[in-house]
């Protein structure tokens, strides 16, 4: 049932539709879509591999997966591995930097999680450097940064030659825009892709996109820990008012498995699993309320 069809209920019973006053976005990704999925929390080539088998199953056409733990946790034959899966599914596979304060040497962020992502002093800078360097060389071209400094760091290096041109810098939700004046600033700041915020309303999500054309990363199922939002039918609503938007989908009730390893693999192999039986749903739900969206 579509939306016209759905108000022409709600009219019978003299009721309106809900009112939808915002613009609607002329923006696109290159490919001509509106939005794209992303799969959080897809800790290396195991994880990687299932979900693109439980895409398969679903039919389910998988854009962006993001990696959370940390690039220094990859050993060189996973950041190989995920690099050449990435090539052959055509799948952007996009690599958090490390450490940052979630779990460096430092106790801020355990007091306050305001501090879960930044880079603590020159040494954590010179980190994140490096872990830019070895992931490129590894074949690996998008990279997850929770830091500004860092972003300004990475952008200038990639301008000035010493990183690949084609990286991407993606700006984490834990260095998100919650607001226009922000999300004009990441822009100018070399950010490729820009998260916004987990509570932002569609009105505050349109203002973002009349000041940048690049693609807003939007959480539709929040993890517990970024505040737990379900928020499946405001999905055609995004769509249209901040394509293009790559659209996220964590987990409620899930289990954290930041840094991974051996030990937690089970854990976030069904987890992202789940992720993608639920972006399944969410774009069920675009094709049938929103046909014209999905085009």
């Amino acid at each position: 049932m579509t939306r016209e069809e759905l108000g022409g209920w709600l009219e019978r019973l003299e009721l309106q539709p809900p009112a939808r006053p915002w613009p609607e976005s002329e923006h696109r990704f290159v490919d001509g879509r509106r939005y794209h999925f992303e799969i959080p929390s897809v800790e290396g080539p195991a994880v990687l591999r299932a979900v693109l088998e439980e895409a398969r199953a679903v039919g389910l056409r998988i854009h962006r997966v993001s990696q959370g733990s940390g690039i220094m946790l990859l050993s060189d034959a996973q950041l190989d591995e995920l690099a050449a899966l990435g090539r052959e599914h055509d799948v952007e596979v996009c690599l958090f930097l490390g450490p940052r304060g979630a779990w460096d040497a430092g106790g801020q962020a355990l007091a306050t999680e305001a501090a879960a992502g930044v880079a603590r002093g020159a040494e954590a800078i010179e980190a994140c450097v490096a872990e830019a360097r070895r992931a490129c060389a590894h074949g690996i071209h998008s990279l997850l940064v929770g830091d500004i400094g860092a972003l300004d760091v990475l952008a200038r290096l990639r301008g000035d030659g010493l990183l690949p041109p084609q990286l991407i810098l993606k700006t984490s939700a834990i260095l998100c825009a919650a607001n226009p004046a922000t999300a004009a600033v990441l822009d100018r700041m070399g950010a490729d892709t820009i998260n916004v915020a987990t509570d932002l309303e569609v009105g505050m999500i349109a203002a973002m996109r009349a000041v940048t054309a690049k693609p807003l990363d939007v959480y539709v199922e929040v993890p517990d820990d970024m505040g737990g939002f379900v928020r499946s039918y405001l999905v055609p609503d995004i769509v249209r008012v901040a394509a293009p938007v790559h659209i996220k989908l964590g987990l409620r009730n899930a289990t954290s498995v930041y840094p991974t390893g051996l030990h937690l693999e089970p854990v976030a192999t069904v987890q992202a699993r789940e992720k993608v039986r639920r972006a399944a749903l969410v774009d069920r739900l675009i094709r049938e309320l929103t046909p014209e969206l999905a085009e």
